[in-house]
């Protein structure tokens, strides 16, 4: 009897599974993908590059400035007397430390505007993808990086891209 029972299980489990599995649709979307090729996002990105590029430029300038600064009062150790050379030395470290610590401030701060603006990306992204799986029937939208392997055809990116596109032309840096 129990065996019989054991068997009678056996074969309707995955009935009853199949069953609840079926009845929720699932798709994917490629976030990276829509970050990169987005509107906004290549908005975005431009933005960044620019801000990078002023930013190498200034620290390049600044640290050519130091290095000149370095030679000359290297160039009057023989000059100066120790005390004075080594005020020269203090100050020198003291101006080398302070570019540290604007560069580590401006570097985070990048970071800080592009993580931001990525923030507002996503939030305008989410009530798309709620409209769209409301409007499809759609259970679960899933990200991309975390599918092994999934049909092609549960794949929506590009119809979620273009609906971003006509939403969002452009993000503003902070």
């Amino acid at each position: 009897m129990n065996l019989r029972k054991f068997f009678f299980i056996l074969i309707f489990i995955p009935f009853f599974t199949g069953a609840t599995f079926a009845e929720g649709n699932v798709a994917f979307v490629d976030m990276q993908y829509i970050m990169d090729n987005s509107l906004a996002g290549q908005s975005l990105k431009k933005q960044l590059e620019n801000v990078h590029k002023q930013n190498l430029e200034n620290f390049k300038k600044k640290e050519d400035s130091l290095k000149k600064k370095e030679q000359e009062v290297l160039a009057k150790k023989n000059i100066l007397s120790s005390e004075e050379f080594q005020k020269e030395i203090s100050a020198l470290r003291n101006e080398v430390k302070s570019y540290n610590i604007e560069r580590n401030e401006k570097i985070n701060s990048l970071t800080k505007k592009r993580l931001s603006s990525m923030e507002k990306i996503i939030k305008s992204l989410s009530p798309i993808l709620a409209e769209y799986s409301k409007e499809n029937n759609i259970s679960i939208i899933m990200d991309k990086k975390n599918i092994i392997i999934g049909k092609t055809e549960l794949n929506i990116t590009k119809k979620i891209l273009d609906l971003l596109d006509n939403k969002i032309k452009k993000i503003k840096l902070n």
